[in-house]
């Protein structure tokens, strides 16, 4: 993407099924300066990635236009919160005014089939002037074209002027047909009996065809909004109000709008965080399982960073605003779920050729049928038959089904993935993850915690470790080093009584030393103590032996001038690592880790988590060429890492992954990113994909199936043999069914949970 591009999404308005989403496309990339765009039927929105200085708005705007369809203006202001909401009301004005069509068709499609079947009994017409009860079926079908119906034949007036054809053009042909054919049979039956001619009737056919496709609206429609129940959810997720502290210390509260950057927001047990902030004051635990997946509420104190749309537990705290609007991360997964949605799988592909020249062939079809029907049946039959079969073939032949199987899988499956923190970035991503054959684990904050911990503390016979402990956190809450910080953590955790230390020392690449309780304490590496003349029993250092043998950094205490403990410090395996690679594994893709450690170290991180293949002193610069390798070894290469260094290799590689607590550099190179900080997190992701291309794939084979067999039927192929004809009414409801069985299909990965 060059520096002056820019993207936009069209609301776009009017389209009928996967044709008309085509013809919009064709129409925007014709545009001067447009050099891309997808037009999704099932989100009805269009992204266009454009060159301001030669595309603007307008141009984009008319081009949609002269497609023959529309735009839905939107303020420049308004994000993506208040943008779907809108568009929910408008789809919901939508829904309600398609529901009233529906039962205005369905209610006088009964009548008029009801007074349809008196024809059959000869007795009632005997009663009956057959040319009054033609023409009140006429006055009962016109309001079911006029009113029910009259979207369809305007569609298909706006596309034949824009010489395309659309889903609508089939539905106003064939219904079209049926009733110029019944009227003519009404006003002028002398007409057909004088060739010989029955001058039969299709009002029945015509209004029942256009109550069963609305009804495959409706139920589209209903199931399309399902679809994006994910962003709704998420939208909803967010707080109303915000409760501001006045620097005079008064508390008012607020709505969110009105919430500025810098304020400072109180939040109480049972609250929703604002907004985006780092706490000021106070502790609580935050639920963030809203936003990550993760079940457990996460612990926060000072200086730490709460998001939006989480959950306070316990603690009341203050924090000081840090983003607000499409600023916050909450803000950022709905616009990259949007956008997720809006994207195009390349499994797509195949069924955009089928469907930008489907309408006009099932035309071709159509016309082929109507005259094999009129040359080869009797001659007193043949116009009605070869008009049923012709208006079965259009009517049976939707593509809507084929417009719908993949974006509406596309929606729910990213829906559900960023339900369980798995933020997928578009769809192509998606089918990635389900090609993969090799998973490239980076070891640090990946496989491990990414930061040092302190697996062991030894102290020599007859020292005291609470008191040992008192000291060391002493001299090393004085120390900014990262090991240091380590220390401090574990003899908190420990719950060691605080002692103070003076005239401390930091001694660069040796340690550091203080005086505590009047003793002088150090604690370092072995060269600290040999240079202060602190001698190493042979007990302590058969202790650092071992713990060195397991590829652990050793400090050594001394207190007084006496060596007197040994701690193990390591950057530890995740808990959860082990079951995971097993899962993985499980999944029969190929596991390696990848580290910049040594060998030895490696071997024993690797062996720990069960992973035999690892690769050992990897420099950061040549993690994208090791990443090149294994893709030349035929692999099909998924990279996770969290780091910045990992950013080379996650764009190299076939799909990234990055870790949510890594770096903004390496979420932005990753295809997938996993807001928990879990390995358990890439089984999510692989699983999902596995499953919605899957669904993917049904959709389609059901869609080219149905079609395949649908056209042939409905042009009489069966008649020779079996003497069966299919009606253009249940050609309609076939129609509707298609459609709606592709939304279902789609729909049932709403209860993906991850193993």
């Amino acid at each position: 993407m060059s520096p002056s591009s820019a993207n936009t999404t069209l609301d776009i308005e009017g389209m009928s099924c996967a044709a008309c989403a085509s013809a919009v496309e064709k129409s925007l990339a014709r545009t001067p300066g447009v050099q891309s765009a997808v037009v999704n039927y099932a989100t009805e929105k269009a992204t266009v990635h454009y060159l301001p200085e030669l595309a603007t708005p307008a141009a984009l705007k008319a081009a949609v236009e002269n497609a023959g369809y529309g735009v839905v203006e939107r303020a420049p202001s308004v994000g993506v919160a208040e943008r779907n909401a809108e568009t929910d009301q408008q789809k919901a004005a939508a829904y309600t005014h398609l529901k009233r069509r529906f039962w205005v068709a369905a209610g006088l499609a009964a009548v008029i089939m009801l007074l349809s079947m008196l024809m059959l009994w000869p007795a009632a017409m005997m009663r009956l002037n057959m040319q009054w009860l033609n023409a009140a079926l006429l006055l009962l079908t016109l309001p079911v074209l006029l009113y029910s119906g009259r979207e369809f034949y305007s569609s298909a007036w706006k596309s034949f002027r824009h010489r395309t054809a659309n889903m609508d053009t089939l539905i106003a042909i064939g219904t079209g047909a049926a009733f110029i054919y019944s009227v003519a049979a009404t006003l002028a039956p002398g007409f057909f009996r004088q060739r010989g001619l029955a001058p039969e009737v299709y009002y029945d056919t015509t209004a029942t065809i256009i109550a069963l496709i609305l009804l495959g609206k409706v139920l589209e429609m209903r199931a399309k909004t399902r679809t994006s129940a994910a962003i709704r959810a998420l939208m909803n997720l967010q707080a109303k109000t915000a409760r501001l502290v006045r620097p005079n210390g008064e508390e008012v509260d607020v709505p969110i709008e009105e919430v500025q950057l810098g304020d400072i927001v109180l939040v109480r047990p049972g609250e929703k965080v604002a907004t985006d902030g780092l706490i000021t004051e106070g502790q609580s635990a935050v639920d963030e399982a809203m936003l990550t997946g993760e079940s457990l509420p996460v612990a926060k104190k000072t200086g730490d960073a709460v998001f939006g749309a989480t959950l306070n537990k316990t603690g009341a705290f203050r924090f000081r605003v840090t983003k607000i609007g499409a600023d916050t991360l909450l803000a950022q997964i709905v616009q990259l779920v949007e956008d997720a949605q809006g994207s195009r799988a390349p499994i797509q592909r195949l069924a955009d050729r089928v469907s930008a020249v489907f309408v006009p062939t099932v035309v071709v079809i159509a016309l082929l049928t109507f005259a094999m029907w009129f040359t080869l049946a009797p001659a007193e039959t043949r116009l009605p038959l070869a008009l049923v079969n012709f208006v079965a073939v259009l009517i049976i032949a939707c593509p809507c089904a084929l417009g719908l199987a993949t974006p509406t899988a596309i929606m729910v499956g990213t829906g559900k993935g960023a339900e369980y923190g798995v933020l997928i970035r578009n769809a192509e991503a998606l089918e990635k993850a389900y090609q993969v054959t090799t998973v490239l684990l980076d070891k640090t904050g990946t496989i491990t915690r990414g930061e040092p911990a302190v697996t062991d503390f030894w102290a020599a016979p007859g020292q005291s470790v609470p008191a040992l402990l008192a000291q060391v956190a002493a001299v090393e809450r004085q120390s900014e080093h990262p090991l240091a910080a380590a220390v401090v953590r574990y003899v908190e955790a420990e719950g060691a009584s605080p002692l103070a230390a003076t005239d401390f020392q930091a001694i660069a690449g040796r340690g550091a030393a203080a005086s505590v309780a009047g003793a002088a304490v150090h604690i370092g590496n072995a060269r600290l103590l040999t240079e202060a003349g602190i001698s190493l029993p042979s007990a302590i250092t058969d202790q650092a032996d071992i713990l060195q043998q397991q590829a652990k950094t050793v400090l050594y205490v001394a207190v007084a001038g006496q060596a007197v403990a040994v701690v193990g410090v390591a950057d530890v395996v995740r808990a959860s690592s082990a079951a995971a690679i097993k899962r993985i594994q499980a999944l029969g893709l190929d596991v390696v880790m990848m580290t910049g450690d040594n060998p030895a170290t490696a071997a024993q991180v690797a062996a720990e988590v069960g992973i035999s293949r690892y690769l050992a002193e990897v420099l950061p610069a040549d993690k994208a060429a090791q990443v090149k390798a294994l893709q030349a070894e035929g692999r099909v290469v998924a990279m996770v890492g969290d780091g910045i260094n990992d950013a080379p290799a996650l764009a190299q590689a076939d799909i990234g992954l990055a870790m949510g607590a890594g770096t903004d550099v390496a979420m932005e190179a990753a295809g997938i990113t996993l807001m928990r900080s879990d390995l358990q997190s890439v089984v999510t992701a692989i699983e999902l994909s596995r499953q919605t291309i899957r669904i993917i794939r049904q959709n389609l084979f059901f869609a080219f199936i149905y079609n395949s067999l649908g056209i042939p039927i409905a042009a009489g192929v069966l008649y020779p043999v079996f003497g069966v004809l299919l009606s253009p009414m249940l050609a309609a409801g076939a129609m509707a069914l298609s459609s709606v069985s592709v939304l279902t299909n789609s729909l049932r990965l709403r209860r993906f949970k991850p193993l």
